[in-house]
């Protein structure tokens, strides 16, 4: 009888070992799971900053006139101000960048985190001769281009509860409108 009570024993702390290890793994993997949800939300944030990057090059290939004549460079991206224009008068290039910019601006404040943007195009003055309205409506071949820069703030990927600290990332693109 004295064997059968000693094996009751081991077989209780094997089972208690077993118990630990598969604790430490499951709090490993919880840990791995807060990771991955915060990679997540940073791919996220670098989606919609890619795609609001290439909403905004598209209102300015819309509009030559006005992004060769420097209505869409600013360096305070989001801009609070709109220009509307009502039902009977056209609005001119320059009210269109300025609707563009305020739409813009209103889609960057509400899908990426303390956004700050600037836009530059330059190269037209570069061109050796000048350039006409009807130069600009068409597709320039003189080469001016276009820096588009957001920045915003994004939670390290090692920080941990609600006052943690962040790091400003930024997306640069240059490009031809």
């Amino acid at each position: 009888m004295r064997v059968g009570s000693r094996q009751r024993g081991v077989s209780l702390i094997e089972v208690l070992m077993a118990v630990l290890i598969f604790s430490i793994g499951l709090i490993g993997l919880a840990g791995l799971m807060v990771m991955a949800a915060r990679s997540n939300q940073a791919a996220y944030l670098r989606t919609q900053v890619t795609f609001l990057a290439g909403s905004m090059a598209d209102r300015m290939r819309a509009n030559p006139v006005a992004v060769w004549n420097g209505a869409y460079n600013d360096i305070n991206y989001p801009v609070a101000t709109a220009k509307s224009c009502d039902a009977d008068t056209a609005c001119t290039p320059a009210e269109v960048a300025a609707r563009d910019k305020f739409e813009w601006s209103t889609l960057l404040s509400a899908a990426v985190p303390d956004p700050k943007a600037t836009i530059q195009c330059t190269g037209r003055d570069a061109v050796g001769y000048a350039l006409t309205d009807d130069h600009i409506n068409m597709r320039p071949p003189y080469g001016g281009n276009c820096v588009l820069r957001i920045r915003w703030q994004e939670r390290k990927a090692g920080d941990k509860g609600t006052n943690s600290e962040t790091a400003p990332q930024t997306f640069a693109w240059e490009f031809q409108p």
